[in-house]
């Protein structure tokens, strides 16, 4: 389902990532392994990297911006709504994940006060921007932020 109208909105902007991400599972009562701690707590090897950290009664789900391009362990890219959005507006994810859904990418989805990601498997990411640019979802690149254009 395309973006809603108006289709200019920051919240219907997106941006692949550059760098590939990892999801961990934890036991509901494992305690956070401090490598995540210290990422979580902005340390040394934080490097502005997106962290999410979830803990309910039955998991705790860690979601990890990998430091490395390159890293062979990460199986996830990440599609960020340059956002942020407001909260007037309805449908944003649902509609983001429709065209995802006809074409039967699985994703996984982490949203913050200030947009949403959502994940996808890194050997899925093409097929998914194809997906969303034929469904109308313009994908900003790192020439935009050059450009004035917000990330």
């Amino acid at each position: 389902m395309p973006p809603p109208s108006p289709v200019d909105h920051p919240a219907f902007r997106l941006r692949l990532l550059d760098r590939p991400f990892t999801v961990v599972k934890l036991k509901h009562d494992e305690p956070i392994p401090d490598e995540y701690l210290e990422i979580l707590n902005g340390g040394p090897t934080a490097k502005n990297r997106f962290i999410s950290l979830t803990r309910t009664d039955e998991e705790v789900s860690l979601v990890l911006e990998s430091e490395d391009v390159d890293d062979a362990d990460a199986k996830w890219s990440c599609i960020k709504i340059v956002g942020p959005p407001e909260f007037s507006i309805t449908g944003v994810l649902c509609n983001l994940s429709l065209p995802l859904m006809t074409a039967t990418i699985p994703i996984y989805a982490v949203s913050t006060w200030n947009t949403d990601y959502i994940l996808v498997s890194r050997d899925l990411a093409d097929r998914a921007v194809e997906a969303l640019t034929k469904d109308g979802w313009k994908f900003l690149g790192n020439d935009d932020e050059a450009n004035g254009v917000p990330a």
